[in-house]
C-alpha cells in the first residue's frame, strides 16, 4: 500500500478514458480494506466488476459503504472520523463520483506513513 497522487491519478483516468479509473477504484477499495481490515471484504477487482455488470448501480453502494469503511479505519488510528458516507453517495448519484474518489485516496493517503 502507497500514497498515491490524487493529480496524476485523474489524469491518467482522463487520458486512459476511464480504464485507469477502474484500477484507481480497485485499489481505493483494495487501500480501505487493508486499513479497516473488516470481518467481510469485498476485493477491488470484485467492487469493479459488480460496477460493470449492474451497470454502476453497485458504484453507490459501493461509494456509500466506503464512507463507513474509512471511518472505522480513521477510528483505528485516533484520527477524526468524516462521516462522509452520504457525501460520497450523492457525489456518486449526481455524476462526480470521480470527486469523491478524490477525497477517498486524499484519506486514505492521510493515514499511510510517509515513507524515510
Amino acid at each position: 500500500m502507497k500514497k498515491r497522487n490524487v493529480a496524476l491519478c485523474v489524469i491518467l483516468s482522463i487520458v486512459t478514458i476511464g480504464i485507469y479509473g477502474l484500477f484507481w477504484m480497485a485499489q481505493i477499495n483494495n487501500c480501505a480494506n487493508e486499513l479497516a481490515d473488516p470481518p467481510k471484504k469485498t476485493g477491488g477487482g470484485v467492487a469493479v466488476l459488480l460496477t460493470i455488470v449492474t451497470l454502476g448501480i453497485y458504484g453507490f453502494y459501493w461509494a456509500y459503504k466506503m464512507g463507513g469503511l474509512l471511518d472505522e479505519a480513521l477510528a483505528k488510528r485516533s484520527m477524526p472520523t468524516q462521516n462522509r458516507n452520504v457525501m460520497y453517495l450523492i457525489l456518486q448519484v449526481i455524476g462526480l463520483g470521480f470527486v469523491g474518489w478524490i477525497l477517498m485516496q486524499s484519506t486514505i493517503n492521510s493515514m499511510i506513513p510517509d515513507a524515510a
